[in-house]
């Protein structure tokens, strides 16, 4: 590969990676992670990945330092030959200085250096900025994803345990409910990578045997009677959001790229729902709480899908419109500045109105191609103005 190829590779690179790390440092997860005071496997593996962090925001440093030494040297007018094999040195050479660590006196020779470099090429950096960015991802996707699956389920065994408090239950099995789920709270606050989806499991099945032991074959009939029609009312729930997510779906279809678009999560929960009702209307009120609560989960899950997914479809119409309405507002101005058939402008401005209007609506080609039309009509009106 030449230096030029390299060099063009290099500033690619580094345009991606100065916008995956604004996006982890904002990323929900990665915040909590650096607020709460860890414990266990997520605090050894979050330091690890703190770590690479510094070291990525480090890389970043010396290899966009290293890039703008090089293209330096190559917008050179007239570069000598020493001048020619510094910048290739400096793309594809051992050009990046890691560190600097000194030599005890005690332990050099006569003819030994003080001080010994680590250096490294720009694309042995890259690489491992890389496999760093992978370890800091990974860890606060993992925990992320852990808190938001397990944060709400230990929410909804606590609500159970509540109830079958409330209704009367004070067995032995919910005691130790009680004490499993206080422990998992506890460690999911500041340990959600040591936390097993088999520990929530145990306690909802003591809530379960708790609940049965304690409610009488009437008590059980009303509870479930009103847990039944509430599921109805899920159901109702259910079917209206998927029409919204199918309607939200079909209106951004061939206007975005498919891999763009949410899809509407499949699956009908009706016919589970139906077989409980049997259950209910042949007497076997046992058999029910356990498939009920386990058909609700279900439920709430897929209505989250349905509503997320309908929101990012109609978000991706409502940032296309954003976009077109700030480009109308910036042609307007061209237009009032008698700068409508500029040069310049001019094919900025289609490039632009392309990206909008053409389907399907590449939105982040689109936001560049606005953003390019909006700094050139801008630094044109301060130009004209000077």
């Amino acid at each position: 590969m030449t230096a030029e190829a390299e060099l063009l590779r290099l500033e690619t690179a580094v345009t991606a990676i100065a916008a995956n790390l604004v996006e982890l440092d904002d990323n929900p997860a990665r915040k909590e992670l650096d607020r709460v005071a860890l414990t266990g496997r997520t605090a050894t593996l979050w330091a690890d990945a703190t770590q690479a962090l510094t070291e990525l925001w480090d890389g970043y440093r010396l290899l966009t330092e290293s890039i703008d030494r090089a293209r330096e040297l190559r917008d050179l007018r007239r570069p000598s030959d020493d001048e020619r094999a510094r910048f290739r040195h400096e793309v594809l050479g051992a050009s990046i200085r890691l560190s600097t660590r000194t030599v005890p006196l005690a332990q050099r020779g006569l003819l030994g250096a003080g001080q010994i470099h680590t250096t490294c090429t720009p694309a042995e950096l890259l690489s491992a900025m890389e496999a760093a960015f992978a370890t800091a991802v990974g860890v606060a996707t993992r925990a992320g994803e852990a808190w938001d699956r397990l944060l709400p389920a230990a929410g909804e065994a606590a609500s159970a345990l509540e109830t079958v408090r409330r209704l009367g239950g004070g067995t032995a099995d919910l005691a130790e409910a009680d004490r499993r789920l206080g422990l998992l709270t506890a460690a999911l606050a500041t340990d959600p990578l040591g936390v097993e989806e088999r520990d929530l499991a145990a306690v909802r099945t003591l809530i379960e045997r708790a609940d049965a032991e304690r409610t009488s074959a009437g008590e059980l009939r009303e509870t479930l009677t009103q847990r039944l029609a509430a599921a109805h009312r899920l159901l109702a729930e259910l079917n209206a959001a998927a029409e919204e997510a199918r309607a939200a779906a079909e209106k951004a279809a061939d206007r975005f790229p498919a891999h763009e678009i949410a899809p509407v999560p499949g699956g009908d929960l009706r016919p589970e729902l139906l077989s409980i009702d049997a259950l209910a209307a042949a007497g076997h009120w046992p058999l029910i709480s356990p498939r009920l609560a386990d058909w609700n989960r279900q439920a709430r899950r897929r209505l989250d899908g349905l509503r997320g997914g309908a929101a990012h479809n109609a978000g991706l119409l409502a940032n296309r419109n954003e976009l077109r309405g700030r480009f109308d507002a910036y042609q307007a101005k061209a237009l009032r500045r008698g700068l409508s058939e500029h040069g310049a402008l001019t094919p900025l401005a289609a490039a632009a109105r392309e990206a909008l209007y053409v389907a399907p609506c590449d939105l982040a080609a689109a936001r560049r191609a606005v953003n390019a039309y909006q700094d050139a009509l801008t630094a044109t009106i301060a130009r004209d103005t000077r």
